[in-house]
């Protein structure tokens, strides 16, 4: 099987290490070598003496992105390094952390200090925050970090370091580190011709009580995945810093973007890769003000809304909306998911309660009209096509596809899954107007269909994938749609 990590050393002494799954190649050969058309790029790891300006280092890093490979460091990287000046933006929140850790410590350095970060480890562990923090913000094989002390703690340079200086002390964990990265250690052999040719990280959260996808259908992901030579692996918020070990990233978890699914996605975007949904749907999705503006604007159907400020509410504006909308009304958080965020008001009282408890939370809330169904649709959209059609039914005895309960519990309703061209095409061609006013990612746009014909209720921007639910008809091809749309993203970013 073709290796996917290449690591370029200057001098072949300078290797003293036996680790299988990585190529070992000399700058000369690298910089000297022809360059061929390749089925899935390789990670080049940099680890030449020096990476000034047009010196070796610097050549294989450039060379390497002009043959749509993936250096570590980047040319970017190398120049955001290069000088205290072009760096010293980021120092304030990593002394922050440095301090915090410090300050923790039950026996504290008392007095300037050296740290090695190698691959986003730290040789002392006691600083492994401050090293993944360090190593998010310049992907750097090795680091060598001097901190001082005068008055309060400082880090006084962040310098890269070539191999030729990992001493005998810091061997060690310069393998140890080696291997955690590329995770060699964790490869199996497999036969040339089942080789993946991609990585998709699935994010996921195995605690979330409500995510968007559940482990039944992450199992036909990566059996789905197998069939197109796709790697498969489930990631959680903690394996943040390896996140650029993959070629792309599907985020399955509820979004926020007060959350670490919102800077997943923004590392994701910045290093190229393809990920959905990409940090302007998120931020476009989760905010119900953002998505009414959009819809009204292009004069698509919606509930009778009105925005509310929490500083321009009083029981005259109260009296106003009842007045306008009726009784019951719903009033909705902007970032509220999945029926969470949401009060039905009966009357004056309740609009009154119901929005000093939202506006706790926000300084702009929502109040809507009423719309009864007995089920609400669901279009699922995938780069700007129709893949899958629901009915999700109401909760019995409920206003809401999913009734909240007060001890956390949420009981939903019912489902009915169907081929897309079974769907009332006025409800899949709203749908899809809709979804195209946020961009070409994966949406669920919600409608409601009555007497006064379709209305667009929202547009989620993870929406479910459920074993047993949005795949009942399609069943495995629902995967494998979904992969092969990233398997499309990924060979465009490839040819650049």
């Amino acid at each position: 099987m073709p290796t996917r990590h290449t690591v370029i050393v200057d001098r072949t002494k300078d290797w003293k290490w036996e680790i299988d799954g990585i190529d070992i190649v000399t700058a000369n050969d690298y910089l000297t070598k022809k360059a061929e058309p390749q089925k899935r790029p390789q990670r080049v790891i940099n680890l030449c003496r020096h990476y000034t300006y047009l010196s070796g280092g610097y050549y294989c890093s450039l060379l390497a992105e002009a043959r749509n490979d993936i250096p570590m460091p980047t040319v970017a990287d190398i120049v955001d390094l290069s000088k205290q000046s072009l760096y010293s933006f980021s120092l304030p929140e990593l002394e922050q952390h440095l301090v915090k850790t410090i300050n923790r410590l039950a026996e504290p350095p008392q007095d300037a200090f050296e740290l090695y970060v190698f691959f986003g480890y730290c040789d002392d562990a006691r600083f492994a925050r401050l090293a993944a923090e360090l190593f998010d913000v310049f992907r750097y094989p090795l680091l060598k970090l001097k901190i001082t002390h005068d008055t309060r703690w400082h880090i006084r340079s962040i310098k890269p370091m070539g191999l030729h200086q990992v001493t005998i002390a810091l061997a060690d964990h310069f393998e140890a580190s080696l291997r955690s990265f590329t995770r060699v250690h964790k490869r199996k052999r497999i036969t040339k011709t089942q080789a993946p040719l991609y990585d998709l990280a699935i994010l996921y959260n195995p605690n979330e009580k409500l995510p968007p996808s559940d482990m039944d259908a992450f199992e036909r992901f990566i059996k789905a995945g197998k069939k197109l030579r796709m790697d498969v692996e489930l990631i959680q918020k903690k394996d943040y810093s390896h996140l650029t070990e993959f070629d792309a990233l599907f985020i399955r978890e509820t979004t926020s973007i007060d959350n670490h699914t919102f800077r997943f996605a923004r590392k994701a975007e910045a290093e190229g890769m393809p990920v959905l949904d990409d940090p302007k749907s998120i931020i476009r999705c989760t905010n119900k003000v953002y998505m009414w503006e959009r819809l009204s604007a292009q004069n698509l159907p919606t509930p009778k809304t009105i925005p509310l400020n929490r500083y321009r509410f009083d029981e005259s504006v109260a009296d106003a909306i009842a007045m306008e909308l009726n009784f019951p009304m719903v009033l909705k958080i902007p970032d509220g998911s999945f029926s969470r965020g949401m009060f039905k008001v009966e009357n004056r009282q309740q609009v009154l309660d119901a929005a000093k408890n939202l506006f706790a939370h926000s300084r702009i809330i929502l109040a809507q009209e009423f719309m009864y169904t007995a089920y609400d649709w669901r279009i699922g959209i995938l780069n700007r096509k129709p893949i899958f059609a629901c009915q999700y039914k109401q909760s019995r005895g409920h206003w809401q596809i999913v009734n909240h309960k007060a001890d956390g519990s949420a009981i939903p309703g019912g489902f009915s899954t169907m081929h897309v061209e079974d769907a009332p095409k006025e409800v899949v061609d709203l749908a899809l107007k809709a979804a195209d006013l946020i961009g070409s990612g994966f949406y669920g746009v919600d409608l409601k269909q009555n007497d006064h014909g379709v209305f667009v209720i929202e547009i989620n921007d993870n929406p479910n994938i459920d074993q047993g639910v949005e795949d009942k008809v399609l069943k495995g091809e629902l995967y494998e749609i979904v992969l092969k749309d990233f398997i499309r993203r990924i060979e465009l970013t490839r040819n650049g």
